[in-house]
């Protein structure tokens, strides 16, 4: 008899050998267990590509996300206490325009060198159009001077004429010619002129920070 066979059993109870049964745990379970884990985690990875989606397309909600994983709010920059300085541009007062008749209606350029006068402007030749561009102006007029009247001149003479365009040549005098051209009919309205010579003078407010 086996020294793993009860006292008084025998027979087809008698336990044979040397070695214990082994008891499992059933493997459905840890199957079980597995699944369970790896729906949680594909859940979890879900539910945060969601989350980015939506942050994408509604723009968030006023909050970034630090290197540590955690939201910080969102503020905006500081707003300059005084505006930026503008360019200086000159007055004009400052700003001498020939006044040049290129079309073939006579008597154009005095009357655009009278009212420009009265708008300040000072005046200094005014006359028929050089050969170069007699009755070779299409639009409504050119204005022409030196490379440093892109810096100032040209933008505040434009504001009186619009639709001129500009172009610059070797001269080295801060006078600047305007060309009148076929198209050309009169000066904008001196109202209209002094709204545009006001925006132009108007410094630009710095952008909103963002995140």
């Amino acid at each position: 008899m086996s020294m793993l066979t009860p006292p008084g059993m025998g027979g087809k109870y008698r336990i044979t050998g040397d070695v214990y049964p082994r008891m499992r745990r059933p493997h459905r379970r840890r199957r079980i267990i597995l699944g369970a884990a790896a729906g949680a985690v594909v859940l979890g990875a879900a539910g945060w590509g969601t989350l980015q989606l939506v942050d994408v397309f509604t723009g968030g909600d006023g909050k970034t996300t630090t290197a540590a994983g955690k939201q910080a709010d969102c503020k905006p920059a500081a707003e300059a206490t005084t505006p930026p300085a503008a360019a200086a541009l000159p007055k004009p007062a400052q700003i001498k325009v020939n006044v040049y008749n290129a079309t073939p209606r006579a008597g154009l350029a005095k009357t655009t060198a009278d009212e420009l006068k009265k708008r300040g402007f000072a005046i200094g030749k005014v006359g028929n159009a050089p050969a170069a561009y007699d009755k070779k102006v299409p639009g409504t007029g050119i204005l022409l001077g030196a490379p440093a009247a892109t810096k100032g001149s040209f933008s505040v003479l434009g504001t009186q004429l619009k639709g001129a365009t500009t172009k610059v040549d070797a001269r080295t005098t801060a006078d600047v010619d305007l060309i009148i051209g076929t198209a050309f009919k009169t000066l904008d309205p001196k109202a209209a002129a002094d709204a545009a010579l006001v925006a132009l003078n108007k410094p630009k407010q710095p952008l909103p920070g963002r995140c």
